[in-house]
């Protein structure tokens, strides 16, 4: 059996639009089932046990640049590290990945919000729509963490395809959910770096002696991702 595996994960929230939150974004990323990543699973655990963390510990790209939650006391060496392994890991896995930003400015409220992520999803799948019917299962995996993109996935991918089964993931059991993240993180990043500024913290963990954090992030971070783009 041919199945895809598509995992998804959002940055911020359906509240009306603030300046300390105003985009929603959603990243997918896509996976062959039948292409084997155990040794990179392997080395991405054996490096969260060489960092001092569980080999099943998920890794949160907001509070890692953030230092946050577990990472408040990490340095910001042992922060960089656990980010670029997450981001070493994309890089060695077949993978590909599909994210939208959406300016909460230019949205009047929710629902407008909701109708417009479901447009884009759709012209996904509909633009797409060899590619998806291809397979003999697209298996989506999706944390539940909000109720109104829990419904809105159900509804859109359902409403389009006939061999989706949808599942709810602990982002601790799925290393490719928390690529997604990363996604969801880089798809911000150039967004901030496009329309307004990174806050003090980005700039601190991505700037390097030889350059600012903005040209760091597009030559040791963007081009990476970009060459994983989704494009059957």
């Amino acid at each position: 059996m041919r199945e895809l595996s598509i995992f998804i994960d959002e940055s911020g929230d359906f509240g009306p639009f603030q300046e300390h939150s105003p985009f929603y974004v959603l990243s997918l990323v896509f996976h062959d089932q039948s292409d084997d990543i155990s040794h990179h699973l392997d080395r991405i655990h054996e490096g969260l046990l060489a960092r001092g963390f569980s080999a099943d510990h998920a890794l949160h790209t907001g509070p890692l640049i953030r230092r946050e939650q577990e990472y408040r006391w990490l340095s910001l060496s042992d922060r960089r590290s656990l980010f670029r392994l997450l981001v070493d890991f994309v890089h060695r896995c077949e993978v590909t990945h599909h994210s939208w930003v959406f300016n909460k400015r230019e949205h009047t409220d929710n629902d407008h919000l909701v109708s417009h992520m479901s447009h884009e999803l759709g012209s996904l799948i509909r633009s797409r729509y060899a590619f998806f019917t291809s397979w003999d299962r697209v298996v989506i995996y999706y944390d539940n963490g909000q109720k109104e993109l829990t419904r809105l996935v159900n509804i859109v991918f359902n409403s389009h395809l006939s061999n989706v089964e949808i599942r709810n993931v602990y982002p601790s059991d799925y290393s490719l959910f928390q690529a997604a993240d990363l996604c969801c993180t880089f798809a911000l990043l150039r967004e901030k770096i496009r329309t307004a500024r990174l806050s003090s913290s980005e700039q601190d963990f991505f700037s390097t002696p030889r350059d600012r954090a903005e040209r760091a992030l597009k030559r040791n971070y963007f081009k990476t991702l970009d060459r994983k783009r989704f494009d059957p």
